[in-house]
């Protein structure tokens, strides 16, 4: 059987409600739209984390970015992870890869330099794209097309964009650059992202268009965390009576739908009928939501929920369909490995999706999670360091935010979450339910930031009173050696428990 190939596709800040498919508006997402009507839509996919880096880390590595390294964003992806380019390189792939990477450690643009594993002939992230600008090109794009004005003013046509040459590179790749072996062909377009460019015409579509954020653009933020007041009156938010007004928002995105249409269609006319295509976002946007903007510690829908959909090979013939798995993005990488007939390793957090995909499962039992932890190193902008863990189960979604109060959702009842029910003595059985599930994956997943604090909460019914945990060796990753227990110097098979010592005795094991 001939491995299949791979194109995805992720844009930034793209929430589902931003997807025509999934909000039923008319956002001019055509492209997405059809590819939704051509593969499975997954109605209910969460992002691994509400900020790039430690999201793509977790698409990228099948990894939670607590494990992975970029916890944060300007954090490395660990040089001990293999990632997606390395492990289907490896397998015989070819690996192109366009756009934005973020995960070098450096800066928001990156080195321009490209990792191992994939291709450096077409390697295209920010800094690679700045050097083909002028200095005044560069403060043109970050700080001076704020208006549909300044678009036509400055005449900005496709060319001038990130999004346009990162299509033009992969086309280029599908008519020219392709070999005989099958390939994962990576488009990381960092539009819709701020600023917002796109040719003038896009933005004019959305001049008068108002977005109603619905409940969610009247929360007073009572009874939620802290931060959330804090973030809220620290930032301005473009929400006016309920409704957004953002032509470059919303042209940003029918712009960058248009430019994954271009790659789609040159793919399609070049008649590869094996290639799965895969379309995500790492996060949302707030938009005045809930009224905050931009995203951070926090795991509302607008940022959280996101698209998430796959177009099958033609010769799979699968119906199209809508599935409600509770899914997350760091699903992508084993469900890739698994549709290439490879075996995804035990160090993954995220599961195969393929029975969703081929057989049309529906896993009601299923939970997804997210983190936080800081939106960068570089500023203290969002609070500083604020973990929060996050866990939605059935239409029910636990927030821990180890440092303020904790949220408990019910979206079926209050789907614009409102109502922090974490005090609720009527949802007391559905808390803890929720807290344990969400303890119980920190432990199976080595959450370095584990511990105590996280089960002790204020509203804890019979809070453990000792915590002596599990020796966890690092899982198998298909490429290290063995892990070696530190007592007896020999390979681990597997969890142990630890010794009970006293504390004057536990030294530095483990």
């Amino acid at each position: 059987m001939t491995a299949p190939s791979f194109l995805l596709v992720i844009t930034d800040s793209q929430a589902a409600r931003m997807v025509g498919a999934y909000s039923g508006q008319d956002l001019r997402t055509h492209t997405l739209d059809r590819l939704s009507a051509e593969g499975t839509r997954f109605g209910r996919a969460y992002c691994p984390a509400p900020i790039c880096a430690p999201c793509r880390a977790a698409v990228f590595s099948g990894i939670h970015s607590h494990t992975s390294g970029p916890w944060t964003n300007n954090i490395a992806l660990g040089e001990n992870i293999p990632h997606m380019g390395q492990r289907f390189r490896d397998l015989g792939y070819d690996t192109p890869y366009m756009g934005k990477w973020h995960l070098d450690g450096h800066d928001y643009f990156g080195t321009g330099v490209c990792p191992d594993g994939w291709d450096p002939r077409y390697w295209f992230e920010a800094k690679n794209y700045l050097d083909e600008l002028t200095p005044e090109q560069i403060q043109l794009w970050r700080n001076r097309l704020n208006t549909i004005e300044d678009l036509k003013r400055e005449k900005i046509d496709a060319s001038f964009t990130w999004a346009n040459r990162i299509s033009n590179r992969a086309i280029d790749f599908l008519q020219n650059g392709r070999s005989e072996k099958p390939f994962v062909m990576v488009l990381s377009y960092d539009e819709p992202h701020h600023p917002w460019t796109c040719p003038p015409e896009y933005a004019e579509a959305f001049k008068d268009f108002e977005y109603d954020l619905g409940p969610s653009a009247f929360d007073t933020l009572e009874g939620k965390p802290s931060i959330q007041r804090e973030w809220a009156a620290a930032m301005s938010h473009p929400a006016k009576n309920g409704k957004v007004n953002a032509p470059l928002v919303f042209g940003c995105k029918a712009y960058v739908d248009y430019e994954i249409g271009r790659v789609i269609e040159a793919m399609d006319q070049q008649g590869l009928d094996n290639v799965w295509v895969i379309y995500a976002s790492d996060h949302g946007e707030m938009m005045g939501a809930h009224n905050l903007s931009l995203k951070g510690c926090a795991g509302y829908e607008e940022i959280t929920h996101v698209p998430f959909i796959f177009r099958p090979p033609k010769k799979e013939r699968i119906a199209p369909a809508v599935n409600d798995t509770l899914v997350g993005l760091v699903d992508i990488l084993p469900t890739m490995l698994d549709l290439a007939g490879a075996e995804a390793p035990p160090i993954m957090h995220g599961n195969s999706l393929k029975p969703q995909l081929m057989e049309g499962v529906v896993d009601t039992e299923r939970a997804t999670f997210t983190e936080f932890n800081r939106y960068e190193i570089e500023h203290d902008s969002f609070g500083g360091f604020k973990p929060m863990r996050m866990v939605v189960k059935g239409s029910r979604k636990l927030l821990i935010h180890l440092l303020s109060t904790d949220e408990l959702y019910d979206l079926d009842n209050d789907p614009g979450e409102l109502i922090n029910r974490i005090d609720d003595p009527e949802y007391t059985d559905v808390r803890e339910q929720l807290h344990k599930e969400l303890l119980d994956w920190m432990d199976r997943c080595r959450d370095p930031f584990r511990g105590p604090e996280w089960e002790r909460r204020p509203w804890k019914v019979n809070p453990q009173s000792e915590w002596m945990g599990l020796f966890r060796p690092r899982p198998a990753d298909g490429y290290a050696p063995v892990v070696r227990d530190y007592d007896t110097g020999m390979p681990t098979k597997g969890i142990k428990r630890e010794k009970k010592t006293t504390p004057s005795s536990q030294g530095d094991s483990k």
